[in-house]
Formats: structure tokens, sequence, C-alpha cells
């Protein structure tokens, strides 16, 4: 399932990415998850996990800026449940606990899905938005959009350090939060999920 190509096309083409690591590529039951890790001039890593399967499509991914510019990360979590079911959501994704990151001149988040919570580690700019599978792409200009503001920040701090120390709460927090474990368990089994979860999606907490 391709349903969040165009997102991943922006993404590629707002960033230079360099492919570093295929984590995982598994399948079960009809599921499947690829992760993989990127690299940027930029950035840490940029990890990306896919679960699909011939209903649903789930995206996530997380950038993790170089340190020294107290920059946020940008992450985007794309879900599609099944058709009349699809979340989207991406923001800027403060490290520092209680830190209100805020962007002129973009929307301000309404708060109003319950894993989000503006004000610790999400910005007040949180896009939020459920629609339907044929409707994705009516939110691809608004990701574009943020894209190009992180672009912007990056380029003007052009950030250097690589103290992953910075991210243990921000990671030790998504892991606490994030309900991917459970649905990963589900789908691939216990071991697996824990192993995604602690050595992949948040390994710095």
């Amino acid at each position: 399932m391709n349903l969040w190509e165009n997102y991943k096309i922006v993404l590629g083409q707002t960033f230079d990415l360099t492919l570093t690591q295929q984590w995982a590529n598994w399948s079960s039951n009809g599921n499947e998850l690829r992760a993989n890790l990127y690299t940027h001039p930029h950035f840490i890593k940029s990890r990306e996990v896919e679960i699909w399967n011939e209903k649903s499509c789930i995206y996530n991914n997380i950038i993790y800026p170089k340190t020294g510019s107290n920059l946020p990360c940008f992450g985007m979590d794309l879900m599609g449940f099944f058709d009349k079911k699809v979340i989207v959501v991406f923001d800027f994704q403060h490290p520092v606990e209680n830190y209100l990151f805020s962007v002129e001149g973009l929307p301000k988040g309404k708060g109003d899905y319950r894993f989000f919570e503006p004000g610790n580690h999400f910005s007040e700019n949180i896009y939020i938005a459920y629609c339907t599978m044929d409707q994705v792409d009516e939110h691809l200009e608004m990701f574009k959009t943020y894209l190009t503001k992180y672009k912007n920040m990056l380029e003007l701090e052009k950030p250097t350090g690589k103290d992953t120390g910075f991210y243990k709460d921000f990671d030790s927090y998504m892991t606490k939060l994030d309900p991917v474990g459970g649905y990963l368990s589900g789908k691939f089994g216990k071991d697996r999920a824990e192993k995604l979860v602690t050595e992949f999606l948040f390994p710095y907490g």
C-alpha cells in the first residue's frame, strides 16, 4: 500500500537523505514492516518505520537534528488504519521537557488527540487532521510548508554536535507515550515489538 507515497516524496525533495541502514524488513500474516535509518549533514539521524497490509498503512519518522543549537526534532505520524479512519500528524518536537516551541506564521494546534500534548515535547503548531484515505493529499501542502520551515531552521543554525544524551528525556517520554508497542505486538509478536521500540524507535531513552 502506497498511501503515504507523496509525503515520502516531499520529504526526499526537501532533504537529501542518505540511507545508512535497513534495520528491519519483516513479514507476518499479511503484515509488512520496514525500518530504515538515514543521515543528512544536519541530522544525527532520520529514522522511519512503515507498517502496512491490505487495509492499513502507518508511516512514522522522526528527524533528530545534530545538537548544540537547541533545535526541535521533526516528527510525522501518518496513520491510515482503514479507509475512513486516517490521522495525519506532524510537528516540531522539542527534546527539552515542558518547552513550548512555536513557529510564527503556522497554525496553532488544537491538541485534540490524546497522545499528543502541546507544550510537552510537542509544539504549539502541532498539525492534526482526520480524514479518509482518499483525502490524505489534501494535507500535503501544509506538510511541505512545515518541512520547509524546518529546513530553514537547520540551514540557519547548521548544527554539528552529536550529543545523543540531549534526547534521553525525549526518547524516554516517547517510549511511555507511544501506543506503537501494543500495536506491533499483535502483528509481529511481543519480542520483536519490544526490540523495535527500545533499540530502533527510542534507543536514547
